[in-house]
């Protein structure tokens, strides 16, 4: 019964001039999964009126802790929230009430929420003002119900949850304005879900995702932490480190800059650094070591400036001369490079850079 008074109630201020279309649109925001009936017999009762979330409560003012099932029933039916938003509830498990939230003005802290298997009920959250940590979820296994987030102004960390397998909720990402890093993720196999990604504006670390294999949900990341050479790039790293399992870095055919220093270190499966065909400029230095079984550079062959070193060292398979013939390809360069105990061959000719 609460459903047909409500139509008829909109239809009546609708016909009365009471109801703007945008409120009607705002008014009509139901999650058919909240509105259920409360009693445990058969479907013969009516819902009740408690169970239709309407958004209309505007911004919440402040910060928000959530740590019962029952304080999630606080921002129902708001549509922002001025400040911080963080869950560390362990018997939580249905965020269904906050499908009219929008936007978080300050931070959303996602930690510690062992009942917790997704994030449903955030479907309608387009943007995250500060910064963004997802971390030691257990029952996560994918970010679903992130699927309409399109940027995240501050630093994006998703950790530590050793059920993820996937990034697919984060499909609408386009933006991160500070840090990325995915890191400790045990049962991560892909980063797919980052496919719309396009720029990370100051570090991005992949480290310690022992079941990672590719970075292909990488294909738009274009920038890491500046746009043109000269920009600020202190800290501007992009790190990818300490993932056994990651036999390629081909999803990065999109990337043409990195602000500060490219460092791919204790790779022990990755043998090809094709993905990096269209990298042109490193507005820091380029680290290559302790990748047991890379025996090539080639993919680096549009590199053209290299702003402060290059180490390249321990890659047991990776000849020496590739390394020279990197340096040899620079037309900007310093003259910091430290190149040993890589695989000790016979150059021949000698590049002209070889140390």
């Amino acid at each position: 019964m609460s459903r047909i008074y409500f139509f008829l109630v909109t239809i009546v201020a609708i016909s009365a001039g009471c109801w703007s279309q945008q409120e009607v649109v705002s008014n009509l925001m139901i999650d058919a999964g909240t509105n259920i009936d409360t009693d445990t017999d058969a479907d013969t009762d009516a819902d009740t009126d408690t169970d239709l979330i309407v958004c209309n409560q505007g911004e919440y003012s402040g910060d928000l802790t959530i740590e019962t099932q029952s304080d999630i029933a606080t921002l129902a039916g708001y549509v922002s929230i001025s400040g911080d938003l963080y869950f560390k509830c362990p018997s939580c498990t249905d965020l269904s009430e906050l499908i009219c939230l929008t936007s978080v003005g300050g931070n959303l802290y996602v930690r510690e929420n062992g009942a917790l298997t997704n994030l449903n009920g955030l479907g309608a959250l387009t943007m995250v003002n500060g910064n963004s940590t997802i971390s030691e979820n257990d029952a996560f296994t994918t970010l679903n119900g992130l699927g309409a987030l399109t940027s995240v102004g501050g630093a994006l960390r998703v950790s530590k949850n050793h059920a993820l397998t996937s990034l697919d909720g984060l499909s609408a990402l386009t933006t991160v304005g500070s840090a990325l890093v995915v890191t400790q993720n045990y049962t991560l196999t892909n980063l797919d879900g980052l496919g719309t990604l396009t720029s990370v504006g100051w570090f991005f670390l992949i480290t310690e995702n022992p079941a990672l294999t590719n970075l292909d949900g990488l294909s738009a990341l274009a920038t890491v932490g500046g746009t043109s050479p000269g920009s600020d790039s202190i800290g501007s790293n992009f790190t990818i480190s300490t993932n056994p399992a990651l036999t390629n870095i081909d999803g990065l055919g999109a990337l043409t800059s990195v602000g500060g220093s490219l460092w791919i270190t204790d790779n022990d499966a990755l043998n090809k650094l094709d993905g990096l065909n269209s990298l042109i400029w490193l507005g820091g230095g380029l680290k290559v070591s302790n990748n047991a079984t890379l025996t090539s550079l080639d993919g680096m062959s549009a590199l053209n400036s290299i702003a402060l070193y290059m180490d390249i060292y321990h890659n047991a398979a990776l000849p020496d001369c590739e390394a020279c013939d990197l340096l040899d390809q620079l037309t900007s360069s310093t003259t910091d490079f430290d190149v040993h105990d890589n695989l000790d061959d016979s150059c021949t000719p000698v590049p002209t850079n070889c140390p």
